[in-house]
C-alpha cells in the first residue's frame, strides 16, 4: 500500500510517497481502508519538528474517514464495511491505517468521506471551543481570529447556534465574505485595523468577553487588552509561532483575566466524550445546520503541495488527500 511518510523533518519537499506492507490489525484494532485524510496544521508541527518525533521515518496525518477493511482480535460493535472516521492517530497519509476501534466513529450515512474526515479534528475542536473551553451563550462577545480558516468558519457558525455575538478578523475582503457567511456579526482586517481598537470599539469599550485565537505569537499579547475585566484568552494554535513565556501577574494587571491553552485530546479522552462531540458535529453537517467548507482535494501523492498551501496561509477551508 502507498503511505507518506516524513525520512528527515524539514519543508514539504520531505514527504515521500512509500511503498509498504498492508499492516494487520492486533487487539483491540481495526484496519481501514482510508477514502479521504484532512490535513491539519498539527501535521506541519510534525513535518517541520516543532512536535519531535521519537522515530524515523514516520507516517503522517491525524483524522481521516473510510471503510473497515478487518477487524482485530476482541472488537465488536464493528463490522466489515461500517463507514469511520477518526482523529489523533498518526498515519492517516495512506491508503491505509490500523486504528484502535474505540477512537472510531460512524459516519452518517447521507455524509460523504471527504466531509467527514474534514470534520473530525476542526470541527470537534470548535465544538469544545464554543461548548466546553468557554461555554458561549447569549449575551456573549467572541472574537475568533481567522474567521475565515478551518477552525474559524466552524466556530463562528457554532457560536452563533449557541446564540452569541461573534466578531471575526480576517485579511482580505474575500476572506470577510465568507467569515459573514458563517455567521460573523462584525468583521476587522487585521492587516489594515489594529483589532484591539476595534474590538474595543464595537463593544462599547468594554472589551470582549473571549477570544479564540489559532494565531498564536503576532496576537496573542496585544489581545489581552481586547478582553473585558475577567475576560478569557483561549490560545489554541500558534500558525504565527508560538506564544512566548506568560507572567502570571500580567492576568492581573490586564484585568483578573483568565488564560487556557487547551487540546482536542484532552476533550475526546473518554470514549463517550468522543462519540457525543462528534455525533453532534457530524449531524450537525449531514442535517445542514453546520457548513463545512473544502477549500481543495489533492490527490495523495500531493500531499507536499497541500502542505505548501496550507502554509501560505491562502486557504480558506479544509484541505483533504484522496488516496
Amino acid at each position: 500500500m502507498k503511505v507518506i511518510r516524513v525520512h528527515q523533518t524539514g519543508g514539504p519537499e520531505v514527504l515521500r510517497l512509500d511503498e509498504v506492507e498492508v499492516p494487520s490489525p492486533k487487539a483491540g484494532e481495526v484496519l481501514v481502508r482510508v477514502e479521504a485524510a484532512g490535513v491539519n496544521f498539527i501535521d506541519v508541527y510534525f513535518r517541520t519538528g516543532l512536535y519531535p518525533s521519537r522515530e524515523l521515518p514516520f507516517p503522517l496525518g491525524q483524522e481521516a474517514a473510510g471503510v473497515v477493511e478487518a477487524l482485530g482480535p476482541g472488537v465488536t460493535g464493528l463490522q466489515v464495511g461500517a463507514r469511520v472516521a477518526y482523529t489523533g492517530v498518526r498515519g492517516a497519509y495512506a491508503e491505509r491505517a490500523v486504528v484502535p476501534a474505540a477512537q472510531l466513529v460512524p459516519v452518517p450515512e447521507d455524509l460523504p468521506s471527504p466531509e467527514a474526515a474534514a470534520a473530525m479534528l476542526q470541527g470537534m475542536t470548535a465544538h469544545y471551543l464554543a461548548t466546553t473551553t468557554f461555554p458561549l451563550r447569549p449575551g456573549h462577545t467572541c472574537l475568533v481570529h481567522a474567521a475565515a480558516g478551518g477552525v474559524g468558519g466552524l466556530l463562528c457558525q457554532i457560536a452563533k447556534l449557541r446564540g452569541a455575538r461573534v466578531i471575526g478578523t480576517v485579511s482580505t475582503e474575500e476572506k470577510a465574505a465568507l467569515a459573514r457567511e458563517s455567521g460573523a456579526d462584525e468583521i476587522i482586517f487585521y492587516t489594515r485595523q489594529d483589532f484591539v481598537a476595534e474590538a474595543k470599539r464595537l463593544t462599547g469599550g468594554e472589551g470582549v468577553d473571549v477570544i479564540y485565537d489559532s494565531v498564536g505569537k503576532t496576537t496573542f499579547l496585544p489581545g489581552l487588552d481586547a478582553l473585558k475585566l475577567r475576560g478569557t484568552m483561549v490560545t489554541f494554535g500558534q500558525s504565527s509561532g508560538p506564544v512566548g513565556a506568560v507572567e502570571p501577574a500580567l492576568l492581573n494587571q490586564k484585568g483578573s483575566l483568565f488564560l487556557t491553552r487547551p487540546s482536542l485530546h484532552h476533550h475526546i479522552h473518554l470514549p463517550e466524550e468522543l462519540r457525543q462531540r462528534s455525533g453532534e458535529v457530524l449531524g450537525w453537517i449531514a442535517a445542514g445546520k453546520l457548513k463545512l467548507r473544502i477549500h481543495r482535494r489533492f490527490p495523495l501523492a500531493e500531499a507536499a503541495e497541500a502542505h505548501r498551501a496550507l502554509e501560505g496561509r491562502g486557504t480558506s477551508g479544509k484541505l483533504v488527500l484522496l488516496p
